[in-house]
Formats: structure tokens, sequence, C-alpha cells
């Protein structure tokens, strides 16, 4: 398999991290939108990422599709439960995790990307207030060492990727306001497997 996309991308680390959890080889092909968007357009004609491509060719795009795919493939291993409460409490943390990811990468675009001058205020503030109030939350249901069921969940990987996302481009968005997700971060990177998918830049 190929995992199109770079590491410092929240969904792209996402999938590279349960990839590892789940002992499923791949290779990196770490593409970026911003310098190789035709390559990625190849993969996926809207030009995002993550794409994956599968050992006989098939390529599946968007992060919560290619880990629904591996969850199948994982099977009782899944990080997602199949069905019931547990599932529904999972999805709830991954799905507040992403959203906050997907806040704060617009916000760093809104405040870091566009050129000098053309910054909308308003709009940087509005979707910092989205991703903090995101991660607040998150902190929140922290009240052990992970999101839901006591155990390693996607609510924690995607919970994971975001908040590193944020403190490697823009921590001041969250220093100091997360002591729980900061010890999350500390705890799973210390797994050699999902530490090991940490962008390197």
């Amino acid at each position: 398999m190929q995992l199109v996309g770079r590491l410092l991308s929240p969904f792209v680390r996402r999938v590279a991290a349960t990839l590892q959890v789940y002992g499923m080889g791949y290779e990196s092909l770490p593409l970026s939108t911003m310098s190789d968007g035709a390559a990625i357009k190849g993969y996926n004609p809207v030009g995002r990422v993550p794409s994956l491509i599968l050992d006989d060719g098939e390529v599946l795009i968007d992060s919560s599709a290619i880990l629904d795919h591996l969850d199948e493939v994982a099977g009782a291993s899944a990080l997602i439960p199949r069905s019931g409460a547990e599932r529904r409490q999972v999805l709830r943390g991954v799905q507040i995790a992403l959203g906050a990811a997907e806040k704060a990468v617009a916000a760093y675009y809104e405040g870091h990307r566009r050129p000098e001058g053309l910054v909308w205020a308003e709009n940087l503030a509005n979707l910092q207030a989205q991703a903090q109030g995101g991660f607040a939350a998150l902190e929140a249901m922290l009240a052990g060492d992970f999101l839901c069921l006591g155990r390693l969940t996607q609510a924690d990987i995607t919970t994971l990727a975001g908040y590193d996302f944020v403190m490697k481009v823009m921590p001041a968005l969250l220093e100091g306001q997360t002591p729980r997700l900061a010890a999350l971060s500390a705890r799973l990177n210390a797994d050699a497997r999902i530490g090991g998918t940490a962008f390197q830049g």
C-alpha cells in the first residue's frame, strides 16, 4: 500500500498511525497540496490528501473512508467498535476531534498562508474559536488515559493528529489550555508505532 500526503496533515497522520497500530505495512508518498497539486489530483480529483493506494491498485480517498476500510480489514482489532453504544461513543469523540482539526487547518491557512494584508481577521478569529471549542470538549472527555472505553480507540488517534498539528504550526492556539491532551500526546507518541508517524520537519 502507498499513503499519499505529508504527515504534517492531521488527516494523513490519523491514517498513518492507524496503519501502524494495525501492523499494516505501507510506503509513504509525502506529496504536498501546496506544491504537488497536480500529482495529488492524479489520485483524488478534488486535490485533497490523504489517498491510500491498495496493493491491487484501487485508490481510496478521504481519511474517514480509508479508516472505514482499514477497520473492516482489522476485524475484531478495529479502533472503532462495530456497533452499539460503544461505537456511538467513539464516533462522537472522532467527529469532535476531526472537526477541531478541520477548523485548526482552516485557521492555519487563513492566518499563515494568505498574502500579507489579505487575512480576513473575523474569519480567522471564528475558526480559532471553533478549534479551541473542539479541543476543550476533548479535554473535558479525557478523564483517564484514553478518551473512550478505557482503551486506545480512533478517538485518541484522531485527537492526537489534530493536537500535534496545532502544537507544530500554531501552538499559541492551545498552549496551557489543554494539559490532559498534552499528556495524551506524550503517552501516545511514546508508542513507537504512533510516535513514528509524527511529522519531521
